[in-house]
Order: C-alpha cells, then sequence, then structure tokens
C-alpha cells in the first residue's frame, strides 16, 4: 500500500510538470533564423517580402542554383546575407540565371570572394553607431545606418550605385543578358531597420524594377531550412511526453534496484594482497633522505636469503663470503664479484650517502637478491 501512495505521487507530479511544460511552451515566441523571409522578428525580411508580394509574384528559393530557370528573363534573385559562400559549381549556377537575362541582387556586408567581388578595409570605427549621408549616382543625398566596415573596389565595367565618403556600397555590373547587383548594407532589409532613416527608398532603387516578372528571395544560401528534424516532424507537446516517458523508465530502473557505471571494488579486498605498505614505506624513507638506513635493511634481507640458501651465516661481513659468491653467482666473474662486495661494504659504510649512490645500489642489492633466490 505505502508503494502505491509513492507511485501514485510520483506519477501525479510528473503529469502536473508535463502540463506546466506544455502550458509554457505554447506561449514561446517561436525562435527564427537571421535574414530568413519568412521571419517576422526584427532580424527577418519578411516585411520587404511582403511588400513586393502586394505587386509582383515573390517566391522563396530553398533549391539548388542549377534549378533557376534558364529559359525566361526578367526574373530577379535577392540575396541576403548568405550564411556561407557557395562552391565553384553553385556560383556557375548563379552565373547561367543571370546569363539569361536575369538579376541577381547581393546584400552582403563582405561580398569578397563571391562573383569576383573585391573588398577593402575603409578608416571607419566599428563601434560608431551614427548615421551617414549616402549618394545615388545622380548625386541624390540619402541618411542611412551601414554597419559595414570595407568598401567595394568597383571594377572596369561596374556601375557605382551608391557611395559615401569612404567609397562604393552598391555596385551594378552586366553578366550577359543580365546584371548583378551587389551592396554591402544587408542591415537595411531587416524588418527593424526597414523604417529608419531612409533604408526604403535606398532598398527600393536597388531591388524596384517594373519589368520584373518574378522575385525570388534565396533561402539556399541560409542552409537547409527546409531539413526535416526532430523538433519540426514532432509537436512539442508529444516530445515533451517523450521526455516524461524516459524519465519514468529510468526512476522505475532505479526502484528496482538496477545500477549503472563501474564496478569499484572495497579497498580492504586488494591492499592486504598487495605492497602498498612497502611503496609507502619506501617513500617515507625517500622523502626523509634516510638512504644509509634504507640501504642497510636490503643488504640485512639480502644477507638473510642467503642464509636460507646458501647456509651463510648472517654475521659474516660481505668481504668474508666472496668465495661463496664467486662459486654461487653465474652472471659475473671472480673479479667482479670482489669488486662488487668491497664497494657495498663501502656504501653500506658511508652515512652521507647521495641519493644517485643509493638508487645505483638499491638496483645492484636487488639485482643480487634475485640471484640469491634462484638457489
Amino acid at each position: 500500500m505505502q508503494n502505491r501512495k509513492v507511485w501514485a505521487t510520483l506519477i501525479g507530479l510528473i503529469a502536473l510538470l508535463l502540463f506546466l511544460t506544455y502550458f509554457i511552451e505554447s506561449f514561446n515566441p517561436k525562435a527564427y533564423p537571421h535574414y530568413v523571409s519568412n521571419s517576422p522578428a526584427p532580424t527577418g525580411v519578411k516585411a520587404i517580402y511582403t511588400y513586393l508580394n502586394e505587386e509582383h509574384d515573390v517566391k522563396r528559393w530553398s533549391h539548388s542554383p542549377h534549378l533557376l530557370s534558364k529559359h525566361d528573363s526578367n526574373q530577379v534573385l535577392i540575396m541576403v546575407e548568405p550564411y556561407f559562400t557557395p562552391e565553384t559549381e553553385e556560383m556557375a549556377g548563379y552565373l547561367d540565371f543571370m546569363k539569361a537575362g536575369n538579376k541577381v541582387i547581393l546584400f552582403k556586408t563582405n561580398p569578397r570572394g563571391m562573383f569576383d567581388i573585391r573588398t577593402l578595409p575603409a578608416d571607419i570605427d566599428p563601434f560608431l553607431d551614427e548615421a551617414i549621408t549616402i549618394k545615388n549616382r545622380d548625386g541624390k543625398e540619402y541618411v542611412a545606418f551601414l554597419q559595414a566596415t570595407n568598401r567595394i573596389i568597383p571594377g572596369k565595367k561596374d556601375k557605382v550605385l551608391l557611395e559615401d565618403e569612404e567609397g562604393v556600397i552598391a555596385t551594378s555590373r552586366k553578366i550577359g543578358d543580365g546584371e548583378l547587383i551587389t551592396a554591402i548594407s544587408p542591415e537595411w532589409m531587416l524588418n527593424g531597420n526597414l523604417l529608419n532613416y531612409e533604408h526604403i527608398p535606398l532598398v527600393i532603387s536597388l531591388i524596384g524594377d517594373t519589368d520584373t516578372t518574378t522575385y525570388y528571395f534565396d533561402e539556399y544560401v541560409h542552409g537547409p531550412q527546409n531539413a526535416s528534424s526532430i523538433t519540426s516532424l514532432y509537436p512539442a507537446w508529444f516530445l515533451v511526453l517523450l521526455l516524461q516517458g524516459g524519465i519514468i523508465i529510468l526512476l522505475w530502473l532505479w526502484y528496482k534496484g538496477k545500477r549503472f557505471g563501474p564496478i569499484f571494488s572495497p579497498r580492504e579486498e586488494y591492499v592486504r594482497f598487495s605492497d602498498e605498505g612497502i611503496r609507502a614505506l619506501s617513500a617515507w624513507y625517500l622523502r626523509g633522505h634516510y638512504y644509509h638506513e634504507s640501504l642497510n635493511i636490503q643488504a640485512d634481507y639480502v644477507k638473510q636469503l642467503i642464509q636460507e640458501k646458501w647456509g651463510i651465516p648472517t654475521h659474516r661481513n660481505w668481504s668474508d663470503i666472496s668465495s661463496k659468491h664467486v662459486q654461487r653467482w653465474t652472471g659475473k666473474n671472480e673479479s667482479e664479484i670482489h669488486r662488487f662486495l668491497r664497494d657495498l661494504s663501502k656504501n653500506l659504510e658511508n652515512e652521507k650517502i647521495s641519493k644517485y649512490d643509493y638508487l645505483q645500489w638499491s638496483k645492484n642489492i636487488d639485482e643480487l637478491r634475485k640471484e640469491v633466490e634462484k638457489g
């Protein structure tokens, strides 16, 4: 009975959380990427899309530029701040579109790398938040805000459409039977900026054309807008329900005693069978610089082994048992054995042995120990 009450309370809390999550989610504003034509947010361009749609046939283009119609003319493709620079093959599709008698209007802060457009830095404070005066090709002046800190280097065949004191802002270039218009002012197209200063007449002067049959807003350069994702395939309430179901399953597994993760053995199970004590003792001798004591302890231990294996009493000096070593130590000749035991005796008597000598003779004593253990 107690378990049922716990589960009923848990399910009730989860249901309440599910309801509150769905209620809050339903009132959250939808998030849109920047510069897309279906975005009513201040960073979208739906306002100019709607304006053009009142008098023209306006569509969104989200496919490869190779699929743009080459048979019709007087079409306009508007590209607003592409997220990436198209590949060479994709650029060829745009060029073929223009050569067939159509127009491409590119709004990009720095269009360098697209359509052989060149730019240069301008002597502008990037943090300056003031409007500037812009002139068109007829000398008419406009007041507008411009974020770009570079200017276009016009080619020999380019016509200057807009410029300021720092340089060229917009150009026009004939490509085949069509035209390419480039402007470094994508912020003019944004919903939140369109009504500021004189952005509307500037934008209309660049994109307005009475002979245009169809306007396309290029969404292909804004990434796979139409790609299916889990958030677009399923409603928010279903995703929340799926998440809550996963939480319930995890809680149920935890209630049943399931455990996840690595298995750790208790320390007491392996400490008694390890050399942890020996390691701690050796570290203590090293930190305290007790090299002389440690070396003598190692030597005494080997003497104990010699007594067990070879029958030589432990009270005898190292130099007195050299004959036995010569008979038993097969890895060294007689002169090497005598020199080894003589040097060992000296180091065992030296109370101020260095760390280097200590480590070296520890290694040598260990070598002798292994030889004695062989029998």
